[in-house]
């Protein structure tokens, strides 16, 4: 496992996001890592480039919206 800098890096939040309850997003050449805006300091999750995509396909295709829980 490599080190992550979480302080050096560019992250990202959603335009459509409010408030402190979001995700923010983070990319570099292996990796997109995930943390929650409201703890910056807490964990950060990551995934690979196709991991994400998968993911991405499905949040487009409608997988996880609440309706479906």
């Amino acid at each position: 496992m490599t080190k992550f800098d979480a302080a050096d890096t560019n992250w990202r939040t959603s335009s459509a996001s409010t408030g402190s309850e979001c995700v923010e997003v983070a990319f570099d050449q292996r990796s997109v890592r995930v943390r929650s805006s409201r703890d910056r300091a807490g964990a950060i999750l990551a995934f690979s480039a196709s991991e994400w995509a998968a993911f991405l396909v499905g949040v487009r295709n409608g997988e996880f919206d609440l309706e479906h829980h």
